[in-house]
C-alpha cells in the first residue's frame, strides 16, 4: 500500500477568504504481481531446464535432416490462431515439448555437422552462455555512462581481436583508430558508406547526391549494393572495380598466420570488418568492425540533440583524463545495442588466439581434403581457387551434346546444359537430407559451394558428403539415356578431360 501525501489543499472560508489547512494523507493501493517475472529461484529452475534440452539437441543433432522437408505455412496451420490469454501450467515445459515436436522438425540445423551450405554460424559452450549471461544482465550501453564497463570491455575486446588478425595498429584504438561490435557485416557496410558518403558531400556539395557511386566487383556480397541503396546511392551508380575497396571483410578467416595474406592491403582501408560468429566461435549474433577515423564514422551517425542521453560525470571524467569516452550509440544506426562484448570476452578468454587458429586450421585442412577428392574424381572439375573453408565444385560442362548445329549454338547449348545438370545435382543432393550445400554462379557457370566451418563437423562427415555428391551424380548421369527430340539427337558426352587430374596429396595439420 503506498501512501500519497499532500502538502496543502485550498479551502474557502467563512468570510469568502480562503486559506489552507493540511490535507489527510491519501492510500493508492498499488498491485502486485502474482508471478514476478524475475524470480531467482525460478530462474535457476527454468534454466537447467533449457539447457539440458540445448544439451540433449547437441547429442542427437546428427539424426535430423539438415534441410527439413515442409511447406510454406507447416508451422501456424499446427499452432492457435492468437495467444494464449493466460499461461498453461508449468508453461515453459510445456512450451519445450512444442519446440521439440512443432519447431525442430522445420528447422534448418545450421549446427549439424553435415551443413555445408553457407558460411558457418559457429557455436560454443561459452559463446552460448556468454550470450545467456549478457541477456541476463540485459544492459543497454548505448553510451558509457549507460554501461561503463560494458564499454570499456568492447573497447579492450576489439583491440584483443586486432592484434590477433593482425590488423594494423591504425585501425585500433591504441593507434588512434577504433573497433565496436554490431551485429552483421551488413550493418558494417551501412555505416561506412554513410561515412564515406558524408564526407565526400562535405567536399563536393549536398547537391551533388545524386553523382555519388560505389564501386564493386561482380563478386562483391549483394548486401553491399543494398547498403549502397538505403545510403541513397542510386541503383544505377554501383560500378564495376576493386573488390577489396575501402571495407574488405574478412569473414573471421585472417586468425590463422598461414593465412595472413588476407589481411593484404588492410594498411590502406578506411575500415575492416569481419565476423566472429562465422568462424570464431561467439554464436550469433557479432560482427566486428574497425575504423581508422572514428570522427568520420560518429560525425555522419552522431546524435547532436540527445540531452537526456548526456551524463555530466561522464564529461568531467574526459576532461579530467584527456581522453574520449566512448559513446558507442554514436557508431552505429539504432541507438540501443547489445553487450556483445562480454561473449566475445569469454570466447577470447575461454578458447585462446592458438585456440581459435587451431579450429580455423583444421577446418582449412578438411576443406583442402575436399578439394583433393574433387579433383581425383574425372567428371568433377574445381572451377575457381580454394578459398580458406570454401570450396566451389561442379559436374564438367560436356554433360549433353546437342548434335546437328552449328558450333556455336552448340556450346551454347552444352553450357547452358551443364548448369542445368549441376542445378538438378545440388538439388538431388540436398534432398537426401544427409547434406547440404549451396550454389553460385561466376562468370555464368553454375557451381556448388561446400563451406566447411561448423563446430562440430568432422574429417568422416566431410568424406561422408563427397560420397553422397558421388552417388547423386551417378544417378544424374546414369539417367541421362540417349533420346531423340525434335529429329535432334541428345546424347552423353564423355568427359572431355579425364587426364591430368592431380593427385590427392597427404595433408598435415601442422
Amino acid at each position: 500500500m503506498a501512501t500519497l501525501n499532500r502538502a496543502d489543499t485550498t479551502t474557502t472560508t467563512a468570510n469568502g477568504g480562503s486559506g489552507t489547512t493540511p490535507a489527510a494523507s491519501v492510500a493508492i493501493a498499488m498491485p502486485s504481481l502474482p508471478h514476478p517475472p524475475l524470480d531467482a529461484d525460478e530462474f535457476r529452475r527454468q534454466g537447467r531446464l533449457v539447457v539440458d534440452f540445448i544439451a540433449d539437441y547437441y547429442t542427437r543433432i546428427d539424426e535430423y535432416p539438415v534441410r527439413p522437408d515442409v511447406a510454406p505455412g507447416f508451422l501456424a496451420r499446427q499452432l492457435p490462431e492468437a495467444a494464449p490469454a493466460r499461461p498453461e501450467p508449468d508453461a515453459l515445459a510445456a512450451a519445450l515439448r512444442d519446440v521439440r515436436d512443432l519447431i525442430l522438425p522445420g528447422v534448418t540445423h545450421w549446427q549439424s555437422p553435415r551443413h555445408f551450405a553457407h558460411f558457418a554460424a559457429t557455436a560454443s559452450n561459452v559463446g552460448a552462455l556468454g550470450e545467456a549471461l549478457a541477456a541476463g544482465l540485459n544492459v543497454n550501453p548505448f553510451t558509457w555512462a549507460a554501461s561503463p564497463a560494458a564499454t570499456e570491455l568492447e573497447v579492450v575486446v576489439t583491440d584483443w581481436l586486432g592484434k590477433a588478425l593482425h590488423l594494423p595498429e591504425s585501425l585500433l584504438f591504441s593507434g588512434g583508430g577504433g573497433g565496436t561490435l554490431l551485429g552483421t557485416s551488413c550493418e558494417a557496410m551501412l555505416c561506412t558508406i554513410v561515412a564515406a558518403r558524408d564526407r565526400k558531400l562535405a567536399e563536393v556539395g549536398n547537391e551533388r547526391m545524386g553523382n555519388l557511386a560505389v564501386y564493386g566487383s561482380d563478386q562483391t556480397h549483394f548486401s553491399f549494393q543494398k547498403a549502397a541503396r538505403i545510403a541513397g546511392i542510386r541503383r544505377g551508380n554501383y560500378l564495376p572495380g576493386n573488390d577489396r575497396g575501402d571495407h574488405p571483410d574478412g569473414g573471421g578467416r585472417p586468425s590463422l598466420r598461414a593465412l595472413r595474406h588476407a589481411v593484404a592491403g588492410a594498411e590502406a582501408a578506411d575500415s575492416f570488418s569481419t565476423n566472429p560468429h562465422k568462424w570464431l566461435l561467439a554464436n550469433m549474433d557479432c560482427c566486428a568492425l574497425w575504423v581508422r577515423r572514428p570522427a568520420a564514422l560518429t560525425a555522419a551517425l552522431g546524435t547532436d540533440h540527445d540531452v537526456i542521453l548526456k551524463d555530466p560525470s561522464a564529461a568531467q571524467a574526459q576532461a579530467q583524463q584527456g581522453g574520449a569516452v566512448v559513446d558507442y550509440k554514436d557508431w552505429q544506426v539504432a541507438l540501443s545495442r547489445r553487450f556483445r562484448a562480454l561473449k566475445l570476452w569469454f570466447v577470447l578468454r575461454c578458447h585462446g588466439v592458438e585456440g581459435l587458429r587451431g579450429l580455423v586450421r583444421a577446418h582449412v585442412c578438411m576443406a583442402a581434403a575436399f578439394e583433393a577428392m574433387v579433383r581425383a574424381d574425372a567428371p568433377f572439375e574445381v572451377p575457381v581457387p580454394r578459398q580458406f573453408a570454401l570450396v566451389c565444385f561442379r559436374l564438367r560442362a560436356a554433360a549433353a551434346v546437342v548434335v546437328g548445329e552449328k558450333r556455336a549454338r552448340d556450346g551454347d547449348e552444352v553450357a547452358a546444359a551443364g548448369n542445368e545438370l549441376n542445378r538438378r545435382l545440388l538439388e538431388a543432393v540436398n534432398a537426401t537430407g544427409r547434406v547440404y550445400m549451396s550454389s553460385a554462379v561466376v562468370g555464368g557457370v553454375y557451381i556448388l559451394r561446400c563451406a566447411i566451418g561448423n563446430s562440430l563437423t568432422e574429417e568422416r562427415h566431410v568424406r561422408e558428403a563427397w560420397s553422397v555428391v558421388q552417388e547423386q551424380a551417378t544417378a544424374i548421369l546414369a539417367a541421362a539415356t540417349p533420346t531423340r527430340s525434335n529429329g535432334r539427337t541428345v546424347r552423353r558426352a564423355r568427359c572431355d578431360a579425364e587426364t591430368d587430374v592431380p593427385t590427392a596429396q597427404p595433408l598435415s595439420l601442422g
